[in-house]
């Protein structure tokens, strides 16, 4: 084969250079979800920063992503879950009122799916290619703020099959740096470089059924009281935050939490996940109307698709002939009329069938379907609305006042509360 010269290579490296360029834009599309159907997760941008702010009434809050300027600097992002989003922490189904702030969380995200009614600032398409400036960089402000899915470092690592392989830890009275490296658990290719992350006292080490501090390892000689160790690769998940880093280092992250093996963290993955339970059974479970057939004097029967994320003990309590109640809620999630209790202007009647799907559904859904009988239909109870559906096992409470729209009010003050919300004293 005859040797390329030099203007011949440099061309094909260019076309080769665009191609890939293409490509790479292409994969990362902005895409706007489409009503009525979950979006495919791999359609999502990515990215991750720590929560500084939660509207949880609202479903909505900000993150300070990371980008490659100074992160200090980096305003936060607001974000809205959508309907379907889901949130996980320690492993377990959560809800934003669980994530502490500060928390370094992983997101997936889209467009939002109807700029008009938008929770936060509706932001050009390509917003996450615009340089932020002020030694910032570019992809800290993102178009996609509806968010899909939100979850913390363990969680991401468990649903990606990964570990953190600890490298090396330097010791400097009860607190320091590690050395780590996120892997993924069965071996392969590493997807990430080595990072350097800071401990201190109040730094978690759960061991099996033991919560330990720096100075418990430093007791028991595995690491040492000061100065610098190999660790051989050790295993963990981290819980990851962010604190302001001395010395001119602007992007370091900080480690709240190591869990050291299975046992200590399914022990927080099953207490997270019975806070979830409890959570869902007093607001009730999400879904959305796929479709309703009419009868007469209000009869109707509505098929519903039961949103995704939750622990299955929720959706083992939706079984065909168990009593229920159906109502209107707003996209935040809200009920509607909830003045009196959620209950009041409910649809009431039985559940009659219960469909699962035989395939993998897509996230946000939990491929669960029910068909809900009621002679008593209510407006906000039409094809593409979100509601909530409480099988009648579950208690009956009221919900506190944040968290419900008035009358079925769905005006700009009541969904987001301006400062008129607080007494004068």
């Amino acid at each position: 084969m005859r040797q390329l010269n030099s203007a011949r290579w440099l061309a094909v490296l260019f076309l080769g250079a665009n191609l890939l360029a293409h490509t790479a834009m292409a994969d990362d599309e902005p895409f706007r979800p489409e009503a009525g159907k979950f979006p495919p997760l791999e359609k999502s941008h990515s990215y991750r920063g720590e929560l500084v702010f939660v509207d949880h009434a609202n479903r909505r809050g900000s993150v300070r992503v990371e980008g490659t300027g100074m992160y200090f600097r980096n305003a936060p992002h607001p974000f809205a879950m959508l309907p379907y989003g889901i949130v996980r922490y320690h492993g377990a189904s959560a809800d934003l009122r669980d994530i502490p702030l500060g928390t370094v969380l992983h997101v997936r995200a889209f467009l939002p799916p109807d700029p008009t009614i938008s929770a936060v600032p509706v932001l050009p398409v390509d917003n996450k290619a615009k340089d932020a400036n002020h030694n910032r960089g570019a992809g800290i402000f993102p178009a996609e703020n509806h968010v899909l899915l939100l979850e913390d470092e363990p969680s991401h690592c468990l649903r990606e099959g990964q570990v953190w392989k600890l490298k090396q830890v330097d010791v400097r009275n009860n607190g320091g740096t590690i050395v780590a490296r996120r892997e993924p658990k069965s071996g392969g290719d590493v997807e990430t470089g080595e990072e350097t992350m800071t401990f201190d006292a109040a730094t978690r080490i759960w061991r099996g059924r033991e919560c330990l501090g720096v100075e418990d390892l430093v007791a028991d000689g595995i690491w040492p009281a000061s100065g610098m160790t190999t660790l051989d690769d050790q295993a963990a998940l981290l819980g990851i935050t962010w604190k302001p880093t001395p010395n001119g280092v602007f992007t370091r992250f900080h480690i709240s939490d190591i869990w050291l093996d299975d046992t200590a963290m399914q022990r927080a993955a099953r207490q997270q996940a019975e806070s979830h339970k409890a959570f869902i059974r007093s607001r009730w479970m999400p879904a959305w109307v796929d479709a309703v057939e009419y009868g007469k004097f209000g009869h109707a029967t509505v098929t519903a698709t039961l949103f995704g994320g939750m622990d299955d003990a929720l959706y083992a309590d939706f079984k065909q002939g168990v009593p229920a109640l159906m109502n209107a809620v707003e996209n935040t999630l809200k009920h509607t009329h909830g003045a009196y209790g959620p209950a009041h202007m409910a649809c009431r009647g039985p559940i009659v069938d219960v469909i699962k799907t035989d395939e993998e559904p897509p996230l946000g859904s939990s491929g669960i379907q029910i068909r809900f009988e009621t002679d008593l239909i209510i407006e906000g109870l039409r094809p593409g609305r979100v509601v909530r559906v409480r099988p009648a096992s579950w208690p009956q409470v009221n919900v506190p006042r944040e968290e419900y729209l008035n009358n079925g009010s769905a005006s700009i003050e009541e969904r987001f509360p301006t400062p008129a919300i607080f007494p004068k004293y």
